[in-house]
């Protein structure tokens, strides 16, 4: 019964990070919920590893309809890779609770500016030339994959909200761009995760097939409705996540 449970979470996960990221939100919980007294590092290691099958397919889907500038984006995946890598290893030495605290109201000011800026990712207008985007995008890939590692909640909105504000993309074409740096990101946390034994296979199988499930349902409803779909999806998942990670941080 338990992994029919957690398969629906992952399901309903791979919809919604297929069009803005956020999926974490829905499947960890379950997970937690499902398996309280497994070790935490073993259920991020098990969602890691099944949430990365929807976020490649995610990616493949978007790869035929949306115009991916892979000149900026295969060095950004490359960048947050070892950002990725560089955050796993320093929580290993560093407590992230500063971060717990500070997170809630980064994502406050993002969702006060996504709101004021009417106009903000309505528009699929770059604005930087090829060797510019290319290194802003793989600084992006650098920072955000570090915190990928290091905490990681909220890393796809990153990705969207940054690549919308400094690239001058579409909230559609930074989600696909997104998706491409967090299928590297989780690759470095899911190596990492396997060499220390924490990873269940056997529940990752059901859980990826239904996650890449809910990634071609979610992929399809992002490029059906366009950037002004995928702009309030990600409203609501970053309002989503200011209420969890605010209550993880000042109320738990």
């Amino acid at each position: 019964m338990e992994w029919i449970l957690v398969s629906l979470a992952s399901l309903f996960a791979g919809f919604v990070d297929a069009i803005v990221g956020g999926g974490g939100l829905i499947l960890l919980p379950a997970l937690f919920a499902t398996f309280p007294g497994a070790p935490p590092a073993t259920l991020l290691g098990t969602n890691k590893s099944a949430s990365v099958w929807g976020t490649s397919m995610a990616t493949w889907q978007y790869s035929r309809r949306v115009q991916i500038r892979w000149q900026s984006m295969l060095p950004a995946s490359l960048a947050g890779f070892a950002g990725a890598f560089a955050g796993a290893w320093a929580v290993t030495i560093l407590s992230p609770d500063f971060l717990r605290r500070l997170l809630p109201l980064v994502l406050l000011v993002v969702l006060v500016y996504t709101l004021a800026k009417k106009d903000l990712g309505r528009h699929h207008v770059p604005r930087l030339a090829a060797r510019a985007e290319g290194l802003v995008a793989s600084l992006i890939g650098l920072t955000v994959g570090f915190y990928d590692g290091f905490f990681g909640p909220g890393t796809g909105s990153f990705f969207v909200f940054l690549f919308v504000r400094l690239l001058g993309y579409d909230f559609l074409n930074a989600s696909a761009s997104a998706k491409l740096l967090n299928v590297s990101t989780n690759i470095a946390a899911i190596i990492l995760f396997t060499a220390k034994g924490h990873v269940w296979w056997h529940l990752t199988i059901p859980l990826a097939v239904a996650n890449v499930v809910g990634s071609l349902l979610g992929t399809h409803m992002a490029l059906k409705h366009g950037a002004h779909f995928v702009r309030w999806i990600f409203i609501f998942v970053v309002s989503a996540l200011i209420l969890k990670t605010g209550y993880d941080a000042f109320l738990r």
